[in-house]
């Protein structure tokens, strides 16, 4: 707490006195209140796509198949598909029997529809393999085994703003459902009569999604972010940036406990209130315009303190996730105390990462720039997700996450495949001008781009055949 204290109070210095001294020039006060502007730091979205777009084959000339079975072959991440049953002793199906069912769940094109459509696919082996091969578990190792093999690339690095951090960011996005199910909901904005639920994804600089899950559209975003940071054995994120719904103060508390730094970006950021172990008087003394609103509650803090280290030892043990335990302690009728102590540590994160933020122009690009590639990143998993009007058939929650799953180690899969073809470019520049032209056309844009990738499943289920 002392170090805490004095942190913080520096930061109220810091941040005042660059602001008396006319250093930050993006921060307006109008009636008593703030305005902060960023300005961007290059391209994004759909013009960094068009940047790089034109490197790779014409449009729709990839076959997915081929995609999946290239892949496949440098990863091998259909062996991470096994049998329920761990001492099963019967054959494996073979690599095509789950292109087809990864492609009929992934894509939502549906595996009987894929069954019908492929002359070479035998529709009660692919619903065998789907029912005893297809798990959450399964699924997630396959993605694994994608995320380390890009991790191994040196292409991948060069997305990087420092090698030696890693910055990720989560988002949630909407998608209608066409039976029932429990774990849907109805939201008029996004469903109108309809229900729906939510796919919250995680992405990383080097543009490798490494966690996803689906909940009900109604629920709030922020208790599941911490998920997503703990529960993959792959990508180690330093510092994880999302948008409002995924903030509140308690994950600010957890995620400094759990030495993350947590960097959102905060709609309507002059209506947050700071807090300060110190008096407000004492600040207005020095003339300063960003002042605290209130205390922070330090005796609830203490009275809580193991009660707080006991929860971030169960995080870290992950012998349960973050969004079941933030669920339990919102329930109460009276909130509880230790939800209390987390809420009033958080301020005080929350105070020192604001005050940095107004002030720090360079960490407010980082968090837009990162934010952008999760917003890309949703309009790509959209496109794969076409079949069916994109709207989910599953009924189950375990269901829809292993057609999630699917859809995420498709999207794995094409960046992969990107990232492989550019490598390939580089390695075939005949001069060292050449090369850094690529790095820097590379650089400027974002690996995530499908238009030269042919969804539709071929007939023959072929993954040379090109209709």
């Amino acid at each position: 707490m002392t170090d805490l204290a004095g942190r913080l109070d520096s930061r109220y210095d810091q941040t005042n006195i660059h602001l008396a001294a006319g250093s930050n020039q993006y921060i307006r006060f109008k009636d008593g209140r703030f305005y902060l502007s960023t300005p961007k730091v290059e391209k994004v979205d759909e013009d960094e796509e068009t940047t790089i777009a034109d490197m790779f084959p014409k449009a729709r000339s990839v076959p997915l198949l081929s995609v999946l079975t290239t892949v496949n072959t440098a990863t091998n991440f259909v062996a991470s598909l096994t049998h329920f049953q761990q001492k099963h002793i019967g054959v494996k199906p073979e690599a095509r029997a789950f292109y087809a069912g990864i492609m009929g769940l992934g894509c939502n094109i549906g595996t009987a529809q894929i069954a019908q459509i492929a002359r070479h696919i035998n529709g009660h082996e692919l619903e065998n393999t789907v029912n005893w091969y297809f798990s959450v578990e399964n699924l997630l190792s396959a993605n694994d085994a994608i995320l380390r093999f890009i991790d191994r690339l040196s292409m991948p690095k060069l997305f990087k703003k420092d090698q030696n951090i890693t910055h990720t960011s989560s988002d949630g996005q909407k998608f209608a459902i066409g039976v029932d199910s429990l774990n849907a909901n109805h939201s008029y904005k996004y469903f109108g009569s309809g229900k729906g639920v939510s796919v919250y994804s995680f992405i990383d600089d080097t543009h490798s999604l490494f966690y996803s899950t689906v909940i009900s559209s109604s629920e709030r975003e922020a208790a599941y972010v911490i998920d997503g940071l703990m529960h993959n054995d792959v990508v180690k994120s330093d510092i994880h940036s999302t948008d409002t719904h995924g903030y509140s103060e308690i994950i600010f508390a957890i995620t400094h406990l759990l030495g993350f730094t947590f960097a959102p970006r905060i709609k309507n950021l002059q209506d947050q209130r700071l807090y300060s172990f110190g008096k407000r008087k004492s600040y207005e003394a020095k003339g300063y315009k960003i002042l605290p609103d209130a205390n922070i509650q330090v005796d609830l803090i203490k009275e809580q303190w193991d009660e707080i280290l006991r929860l971030i030892a169960t995080l870290k043990l992950k012998e349960t996730t973050a969004s079941q335990l933030l669920k339990r302690l919102s329930s109460y009728s009276r909130q509880h105390p230790l939800y209390r102590a987390l809420k009033a540590f958080g301020q005080i994160i929350k105070s020192l990462y604001i005050l940095t933020y107004l002030d720090d122009m360079e960490l407010r690009q980082a968090v837009e720039k990162q934010l952008n590639k999760m917003e890309s990143a949703n309009k790509f998993e959209k496109a794969v997700f076409y079949g069916n009007n994109q709207e989910f058939q599953q009924e189950t929650k375990e269901e829809q996450l292993i057609a999630e799953g699917c859809k995420r180690l498709i999207a794995n899969a094409i960046i992969l495949w990107n990232y492989l073809y550019i490598s390939q470019k580089y390695e075939d520049a005949t001069s060292e001008e050449e090369r850094d032209a690529l790095v820097s056309r590379i650089k400027q844009g974002s690996i995530i781009t499908w238009q030269h990738i042919k969804p539709t499943v071929c007939p023959s289920f072929d993954p040379c055949c090109i209709s």
